[in-house]
């Protein structure tokens, strides 16, 4: 059995509150694959920020921030096992398929997005809590929050956002259904996975607001870039363009979201399976 170490950032709430039931909940998929690990006798524990120790047999660096600190990075690197430690930089510069630049022929419609993951909403409520805490902010120089833009092509695009660094450009390329829009959600931890087609009404696909879903592989160009990235356990949002497997999205901190938090649950098992396959193959 394994002693399990997860390096969360100070602020973050990785464990949430406690229900009526008083059961411990939690916004992140990790969590439920962690209950599983512990029910199979591996011991667990949250760490909050670097500390002057490291007393596990394997690591997990879990900071919910597009970039990942470097003194987390570093303190990561001090255990003999750490899982995502080469997944530090999840910038949409880094990770995006489908960026586009000012001159460039594309003629389809276009989409505008924050550099930061998730728009910049895990490091703005990572700021909030510090500054309840009394603490300086540890993201200072955010960008304000602004929703993604769709414009028809990359003559709409408004001036100054090519110029402006918080922004990129993307093909907009959801793949079109009769009733809706697709887009795929690979969940992974080692070598388990479950990788699925979700169909939305909107043309901006979510997991949680689809009208139906199934099962699809995982194709090659998908493995390459979880390569190149680093990434031992986490979820990638992809769509098939033109033949092509096309990578929108890299999260290393995948949630649960709410009205899918059964399903997501029952596949926590499989993912813990790959969790003790890495620290093995680590061995």
């Amino acid at each position: 059995m394994s002693r399990i170490v997860v390096i969360t950032h100070e602020h973050d709430r990785f464990l949430g509150k406690r229900n009526l039931l008083l059961r411990r909940g939690s916004p992140y998929l990790l969590f439920d694959v962690l209950e599983d690990l512990k029910r199979r006798g591996h011991s667990v524990r949250i760490q909050q920020g670097p500390a002057k120790t490291q007393d596990a047999d394997i690591a997990v660096l879990h900071v919910d921030a597009t970039v990942t600190p470097a003194d987390h990075v570093d303190y990561a690197r001090r255990f003999p096992i750490c899982l995502n430690i080469g997944a530090s930089d999840i910038s949409k510069r880094r990770i995006s398929g489908a960026l586009l630049s000012e001159g460039d022929a594309w003629q389809g419609p276009v989409i505008v997005k924050s550099n930061l993951n998730n728009l910049g909403i895990p490091e703005t409520l990572l700021n909030r809590r510090s500054k309840r805490a009394g603490r300086p902010p540890p993201f200072p120089h955010l960008p304000t929050l602004r929703p993604y833009q769709v414009y028809g092509s990359l003559g709409e695009v408004p001036d100054g956002v090519f110029e402006n660094g918080d922004l990129v450009v993307e093909k907009f390329i959801p793949e079109r259904e009769p009733d809706g829009f697709a887009a795929r959600f690979w969940v992974f931890c080692g070598e388990r996975e479950r990788c699925t087609r979700y169909v939305s009404p909107n043309s901006l696909v979510k997991a949680s607001e689809t009208i139906r879903r199934e099962p699809v592989p995982v194709p090659d160009e998908m493995r390459q870039r979880r390569r190149e990235l680093g990434f031992d356990y986490g979820k990638f949002d992809f769509v098939m363009h033109e033949g092509r497997a096309i990578l929108l999205d890299a999260n290393k901190t995948p949630g649960r979201p709410q009205n899918l938090v059964k399903m997501f649950a029952a596949g926590a098992a499989e993912l813990a399976d790959g969790f003790e396959g890495l620290i093995r193959r680590a061995r």
